[in-house]
């Protein structure tokens, strides 16, 4: 039997919706979607790791551990988001980069950097999986599901000189 939970996670921006699939976080954003079946359980373990995590991560301090994550994707999200992963604390990099390391990875010579964004969007598990971290050309701070003006505050909240980024003209 699948156990499926949800809660909510108070945060310095808003509130995040966290779901959970069998012991690991399947889904966590700013904005409350909609899963069907889910009951909502705020002991279930796995939310009480990511409430340790939000805590240092929303002091400003790069959390110890992370909690058990089991997103849903198609094996080349999966991939993204994986390489996101590895993207250190307090550091960002450009789709461009993300395409030419997922290239060198697969042993090709080039990878759509559009393709690389279209997966980096996909991304179900926001701020932990730190799809924030990726910023476009020249500091483009193109993109980000919560909206730009919270990926900013995340990456100054990461210790990330913003200074030289900007917001893409609509």
């Amino acid at each position: 039997m699948t156990e499926k939970y949800s809660c909510t996670i108070d945060a310095p921006f808003g509130t995040m919706y966290a779901f959970a699939e069998n012991g690991a976080l399947i889904a966590l954003s700013f904005t409350d979607e909609q899963f069907s079946g889910f009951a909502e359980n705020p002991d279930y373990p796995v939310f009480s790791a990511l409430r340790l995590w939000a805590a240092d991560y929303f002091s400003g301090r790069e959390p110890k551990t992370v909690p058990p994550l089991r997103p849903h994707g198609t094996p080349f999200q999966l991939e993204i988001w994986d390489m996101l992963l590895k993207i250190p604390y307090g550091k960002v990099v450009t789709y461009g980069e993300l395409a030419e390391n997922c290239a060198k990875n697969r042993g090709i010579a080039k990878m759509s950097a559009q393709a690389v964004g279209g997966a980096v969007g996909r991304n179900p598990i926001a701020v932990i999986i730190p799809c924030h971290r990726v910023i476009g050309a020249g500091g483009n701070l193109t993109g980000y599901g919560g909206g730009l003006h919270l990926k900013l505050k995340l990456l100054e909240l990461e210790g990330v000189v913003t200074s030289d980024m900007y917001f893409p003209v609509q």
